[in-house]
């Protein structure tokens, strides 16, 4: 009876607090607001989430957001070092095409999501059989270790995770 009014209880939670962040705003009307648009777009949109993802690691995902953050941080000074500071002839953009071995299809997003989110970086394309990501980089010497560090420092954690 509860899963029918309250499909996905994380969900309804995190659009309230997104809500209240948004509107930055804490007040009891932004909190009712907030809590109404956590409970409605859920059980709206719970017909087209028949398989949720299993998430088998919690402290891991503490672990991986920790990681993301440090690397944004560290990726935007390392961009703003080649945009001031690295002529263009001596930039090295690159395709790289990373392999996955990760099948949960939340999980991939989530390995897409981080490699755009990190400055530098941008998913460009999943492949049509899911199997790889197509990344450019703005500057990578070492297309190979791109591709390297993405497995190992997200996508590693990623299965631990979701698989």
């Amino acid at each position: 009876m509860l899963k029918k009014f309250l499909p996905h209880p994380h969900l309804t939670l995190l659009l309230t607090v997104v809500w209240l962040l948004l509107a930055n705003a804490y007040t009891i009307n932004s909190l009712v607001f907030g809590l109404l648009m956590g409970l409605v777009i859920p059980w709206i949109t719970a017909p087209y989430w028949p398989d949720r993802p299993v998430i088998r690691n919690f402290p891991g995902i503490v672990e991986y957001i920790a990681i993301v953050m440090w690397d944004i941080i560290k990726s935007n000074i390392a961009v703003a070092k080649i945009v001031l500071f690295v002529p263009n002839d001596k930039l090295r953009p690159a395709w790289v095409t990373v392999p996955l071995d990760l099948h949960e299809p939340e999980a991939i997003t989530v390995l897409a999501g981080t490699i755009t989110m990190t400055p530098g970086t941008l998913t460009a394309e999943l492949s049509a059989d899911g199997h790889s990501l197509l990344v450019h980089c703005l500057h990578a010497p070492d297309p190979d270790g791109v591709r390297d560090e993405i497995k190992e420092r997200y996508e590693r954690r990623l299965k631990e995770i979701f698989e």
